[in-house]
């Protein structure tokens, strides 16, 4: 892998359900009733993360289960409930959007078409590194904004690339894939440029 720039946003491409999760078998059911519904092919289905190279700091940004992170300081500056608000009061049922300086990200050795550069300006990078608390803490898995995609990690991304003036045309899954829950992070990050 080159070395990103000193001021850069890299973002990385994650199967969905690297490193043998069950998610991996339920995404493939998801993926293949979703097909089916929109009459085409299956897709390969990606999670998403972010690296934030600013100065000589480092850092991880993503969205995960609470109880999938062993360090004690990862950077958690955010939390919500995963699939209900009522399941949320159970840890097995919340998740955390970390901004982990010197972080790591699980698996990123299995990304695919990443790490991508989409920036290597220090303004966009500071800018990120504001916005990852503000970020709407929804309910992942579900469709609370009324986006017609259900909140995920990949909307954490896209609302951070897009709230910051990335080009995000440009930016979007490996060829073949699909990224669950992009739309809903763009369709919310417009709205609140629009107020």
């Amino acid at each position: 892998m080159p070395v990103p720039d000193r001021h850069a946003v890299v973002l990385y491409w994650l199967p969905l359900g690297a490193g043998g999760h069950c998610v991996r078998r339920s995404g493939r059911v998801f993926e293949a009733l979703v097909a089916r519904h929109e009459h085409r092919a299956g897709c390969d289905l990606y999670h998403s993360a972010l690296e934030v190279r600013h100065g000589d700091e480092r850092y991880t940004i993503e969205m995960a289960p609470v109880w999938s992170g062993a360090a004690a300081d990862r950077g958690v500056v955010r939390r919500g409930a995963v699939g209900s608000r009522l399941l949320g009061r159970s840890v097995l049922f919340r998740y955390e959007v970390r901004r982990w300086r010197d972080g790591v990200i699980p698996d990123a050795r299995q990304a695919v078409a990443s790490p991508y550069q989409v920036s290597h300006d220090a303004g966009r990078a500071a800018r990120i590194l504001e916005l990852v608390p503000l970020v709407p803490a929804l309910t992942w898995g579900r469709d609370d904004a009324y986006t017609g995609e259900m909140w995920n990690s990949n909307s954490l991304t896209a609302w951070l690339l897009a709230r910051t003036g990335h080009r995000m045309d440009t930016i979007g899954p490996p060829a073949g894939g699909r990224a669950p829950g992009w739309r809903a992070g763009l369709v919310v990050a417009a709205r609140q440029a629009a107020d």
